[in-house]
């Protein structure tokens, strides 16, 4: 089957694909496209005429492979797929986690300069150990995420899914359905559901049991369940903590904070910190957490009422880190800016983000009076689902559907 192309991520990769002194490497939440990626790496490659015994393929999570554990025994393998193959060698190996002290043998091969490598991993343990204390200079990281909207619709009309004529429906079944790529090809919800339950299942079990000693797994289960159902609520790790007792359990701030970084490192939640736009710095304290994917919310709740509020500004939010942006909210004296965005070259875009402002003009006031206080000249955005655009003050009103469809940067 020919494979959907996610140039948002090729186009940043394809420069280092002939580079065997850095490793390449492709982190993610679990399904999110990673091994397809990679795949389709191999597939630019062999449209080079680069020959296919040139292109090695180690998925440690299949069979055949299950059974590498140790350093040794990868080495081995490797040894044996690349001994008679004369040229660069392109070696993908996938879920390479999987065998502890994969470091050594990894940089042992980037030193032999004839390997150009890429390895992904599902969670941050991935990049917690000699990885990043060894080849610090020497590897790249590139995070993927599920599909962005603008994916979604691309992927479906490439594998010739039906695309609702109404865009304002269609970013409701993008809502609904998350964006894991393996869900376009189920054709009704129950099964998009069905298999989103199984990878949130697979990713509890394989990404985190599997990988961290959790002693009252009631108590995890309950705080995972409290977090994704309050994705874009103001929170602090002593309000959740409180929320949590009131609840009935017994828990400390001090195993909050560990669960916390426990969900951000299987990547299931981001954090969004607080921006003071006077002093430009960070606040500490009260932040919000967004869910990778909004499925995760939906597969694992009976709710199907969308709350447009908190929906849209964890699209938007996914979106922008997707782009590789840094995230926060803002503080303006009083007021609150939805997001402040900050590119690489440190120029800053400001977004409020609003289901609709075209209802009453309280509404509109509310969304346009933060970005009117604030005093530099970078551009200042207000994105929702209305089609009617107003005009004020120089702040830029784009309907939100086009935005994500149409790629945006900013």
């Amino acid at each position: 089957m020919k494979l959907f192309r996610r140039e948002q991520y090729l186009s940043k990769i394809r420069g280092f694909y002939d580079e065997p002194d850095l490793i390449k490497v492709i982190v993610g939440v679990r399904r999110s496209g990673k091994s397809s990626l990679m795949e389709t790496i191999s597939e630019e490659l062999s449209e080079r005429s680069i020959a296919s015994e040139n292109l090695i393929f180690i998925n440690l999570d299949k069979r055949g492979y299950k059974e590498i554990k140790t350093p040794d025994q990868l080495e081995k393998l490797i040894e044996e797929k690349t001994a008679s193959i004369h040229g660069l060698k392109y070696l993908f190996i996938d879920e390479i986690q999987n065998v502890s002290g994969f470091e050594e043998v990894i940089n042992g091969f980037r030193e032999d300069g004839d390997c150009s490598i890429f390895i992904t991993g599902s969670n941050s343990y991935l990049l917690s150990g000699e990885l990043v204390t060894k080849l610090t200079g020497r590897y790249l990281e590139f995070e993927v995420f599920p599909l962005n909207f603008m994916e979604y619709e691309q992927m479906k009309a490439f594998y010739k899914k039906n695309i609702d004529n109404n865009p304002l429906i269609e970013l409701n079944n993008y809502i609904l359905e998350g964006g894991f790529p393996r869900a376009v090809f189920f054709d009704n919800i129950e099964e998009k559901r069905k298999y989103t339950e199984e990878v949130v299942r697979e990713i509890f079990e394989k990404d985190i049991r599997n990988r961290v000693k959790i002693k009252n797994v009631g108590n995890f289960e309950t705080f995972r369940q409290f977090m994704i159902n309050n994705f874009g609520a103001l929170m602090s790790v002593r309000s959740i903590q409180r929320a949590l007792v009131k609840s009935g359990k017994s828990i400390s701030e001090a195993t909050v904070s560990k669960y916390l970084k426990i969900l951000e490192d299987a990547k299931i939640i981001y954090e969004c910190p607080r921006f003071d736009m006077k002093s430009r710095r960070s606040l500490s304290g009260e932040k919000k957490y967004y869910l990778s994917d909004m499925s995760f919310y939906y597969a694992l709740n009976t709710d199907n009422n969308i709350n447009y509020g908190p929906v849209l500004e964890n699209i938007f939010f996914i979106y922008a880190k997707s782009r590789h942006y840094a995230v926060s909210m803002g503080r303006i004296g009083n007021l609150e800016c939805d997001f402040i965005v900050r590119t690489a070259p440190m120029t800053y875009s400001y977004f409020q983000i609003s289901y609709t402002i075209m209802l009453n003009k309280a509404t509109e006031d509310r969304e346009y009076r933060s970005l009117e206080n604030i005093r530099d000249n970078y551009p200042k955005y207000v994105l929702t689902t209305d089609y009617l655009l107003q005009k004020r003050n120089g702040i830029i009103h784009k309907n939100i559907i086009d935005f994500l469809k149409n790629g945006e940067t900013f």
